[in-house]
């Protein structure tokens, strides 16, 4: 089978859509099929052009043997207009450079954000290719839920493009359960077209090390016991309540110090606010490539994923969670729904309510006070995800389902 991914996000930028795309094409080839992926000039997450792709409207290159199809867009970030502008030059964009890919089986198209479902209909009808559209985030939903929109006409109008891209789609793939369940119960499409392919983790990029001394020291977190974010900081993961934990830490446990590994909206913010609350154990670094977070989990206690508490995210299930127990380090989770099922059947960390600093501050002194556990727990998520959640498993999982598909149709 041929494929074609079309993705406004890929290598070598960073961040849970990139991790995964990465996962998914990788594993697909090693399957004995081909990929190739139109994407957009790298940019993300600070919303500016990589310096090396500066000046150019067009590049191809090669990914682990993938030819890579990289196209002109707006770069922004935010939610202002220039952020529309973004999403609607790559949507043209690609729609043009198009011409320059090989004819497909299936063209692969990620979501959010939406918009990139307009040139994926258009290239696969162009081609002769069936539609998978990859739904990792519920648009317009997620919008309206987070309080970017209302609940008004805009919204239902971009609902009416949403369940027609589904119905139009050869197949839907949902990253999460919860994203699966809604799509068939509320989008009301069928429940034999909705695949589905969850976030794994790469256990050659992301795993167990040695304590890199070297970068603690470089760091100054020699002798700490580190808890590391590492992602997008934005406004969804509800990150100043973390802050607010850091103050009651500096107090009772100055040994304790938070890592922000990335980039988002959210970051002066949130460095703004530890320098009003003069906070010595908190720091921050620029967002790194994958197979560099592995030396930053060796130094590191724990690793943290949070989202805000909210229902959209009942069906959650952040990506760093897996890179986290990959590396070999507890979680400690702080979001509500699915992902707690994952943390229960693993029993890879600590599950805490959503934004509640004191939960957070508990769980941090019970693992400071319990060094053995803290050892075992992270093993057990490093077993757990060899066990089952590698991107070979579920990637020829799905390819497994996508096969059963085809053959249903044909039949």
């Amino acid at each position: 089978m041929k494929f074609l991914i079309l993705s406004q996000y890929f290598y070598p930028e960073v961040g849970a859509t990139q991790t995964r795309l990465a996962g998914t094409a990788a594993e697909i080839v090693l399957a004995g099929h081909e990929v190739e992926v139109l994407t957009g000039l790298p940019n993300a997450p600070a919303g500016k052009i990589f310096p090396d792709y500066r000046g150019r409207f067009y590049m191809r290159d090669e990914w682990n043997g993938c030819p890579v199809h990289r196209t002109w867009l707006y770069a922004a970030t935010g939610k202002s207009l220039a952020r529309v502008m973004n999403y609607g030059s790559f949507a043209l964009a690609s729609w043009w450079e198009a011409r320059r890919v090989k004819k497909p089986d299936y063209v692969f198209v990620e979501s959010p954000p939406l918009t990139t479902a307009w040139p994926g209909l258009r290239i696969a009808k162009k081609l002769g290719a069936r539609l998978i559209f990859n739904v990792s985030d519920l648009w317009p939903d997620s919008v309206r839920d987070l309080g970017v929109m209302s609940d008004g006409r805009a919204f239902r109008t971009l609902e009416k493009m949403e369940i027609g891209i589904y119905r139009k789609s050869f197949a839907v793939t949902a990253v999460t359960e919860g994203i699966r369940d809604r799509i068939i119960n509320v989008k009301g499409i069928p429940a034999e077209k909705v695949l589905f392919l969850p976030n794994g983790a790469d256990t050659d990029t992301y795993r167990p090390l040695p304590p890199d001394t070297e970068l603690a020291a470089k760091l100054g977190l020699t002798g700490k016991k580190v808890v590391y974010f590492a992602g997008t900081l934005g406004y969804a993961q509800g990150l100043h309540s973390v802050i607010t934990a850091a103050e009651t830490l500096q107090r009772n446990q100055p040994l304790v110090h938070f890592l922000f590994i990335g980039e988002g909206p959210e970051k002066p913010r949130l460095k703004e606010a530890v320098a009003t609350k003069g906070l010595r154990n908190v720091s921050f670094v620029d967002a790194v490539p994958a197979k560099e977070i592995s030396r930053y989990a060796s130094i590191a206690m724990c690793g943290l994923v949070q989202l805000l508490d909210i229902p959209l995210f009942e069906g959650a299930r952040p990506g760093k969670t897996t890179a986290i127990m990959s590396c070999g380090r507890p979680v400690i989770y702080a979001v509500r729904g699915e992902g707690v099922r994952l943390m229960e059947r693993s029993n890879a960390g600590w599950v805490i309510p959503p934004m509640d600093p004191d939960a957070l501050v508990g769980a941090i002194l019970e693992m400071v006070a319990n060094p053995d556990e803290v050892q075992r727990r992270g093993e057990n998520g490093r077993r757990y995800i060899e066990q089952h959640m590698t991107w070979e498993i579920l990637v020829r999982d799905w390819l497994s389902q996508l096969e059963r598909l085809s053959a249903a149709t044909r039949a």
